[in-house]
């Protein structure tokens, strides 16, 4: 249980996903890039910098917003920089309480899933059956042709052989007679 909640833990708050500590990890990697390049003795490349993270929506978790807020509180504090002219920190989030009542841990531990995993497992029983069927008709097909193909295979190899026998043997028959007509012919000049 301590491993769950130290996957889930990230910068002083507990995510209830992985996928939302993972993205305050990534914020915390962005914020030591920043801190490590930003220039304290400027204000104004701080606000520039504040201002863009803002637009461009760096920041979603606690974490990034507590960064935020540490940027706005300093731009603040700032006597050439008017308060009024700071951007707001946006939250991307309502708190009215109706998405949080989808998302509460408990209550998800209450409510059973079954219906979504047995939609989930027709999905893919009617997704395997529908490939079985393609890969029988494939199938199918490939000894159709094989079936009527002119080039001897596995399927018609008898009657492949038995066809060029019989042409061979039509064919030494019609010279066989061929030459027994010259021979009559000879036979016949010679007397």
């Amino acid at each position: 249980m301590d491993s769950d909640r130290a996957k889930l833990s990230v910068g002083g708050y507990t995510f209830l996903t992985e996928k939302d500590a993972q993205l305050a990890r990534t914020e915390e990697q962005r914020i030591e890039y920043l801190e490590a390049r930003i220039d304290y003795t400027s204000p104004e490349s701080i606000r520039y910098v504040y201002e863009q993270t803002i637009q461009e929506r760096l920041f979603k978790t606690p974490v990034g917003l507590r960064y935020l807020r540490k940027l706005r509180e300093f731009l603040i504090a700032r006597p050439e920089i008017e308060p009024g002219d700071i951007m707001d920190i946006p939250l991307y989030m309502t708190f009215d309480g109706e998405l949080r009542g989808s998302a509460n841990p408990a209550r998800s531990r209450v409510t059973p899933s079954k219906k979504r995993d047995i939609d989930k497992e027709k999905a893919r029983f009617t997704l395997s059956v529908i490939l079985n069927v393609l890969l029988a008709i494939a199938i199918a097909a490939m000894f159709y042709i094989s079936y009527v193909s002119e080039q001897p295979n596995v399927i018609n190899y008898e009657r492949a052989i038995t066809s060029k026998y019989a042409s061979w043997e039509q064919e030494l028959t019609e010279r066989e007679q061929a030459v027994r007509e010259k021979e009559r012919e000879l036979k016949i000049n010679q007397e």
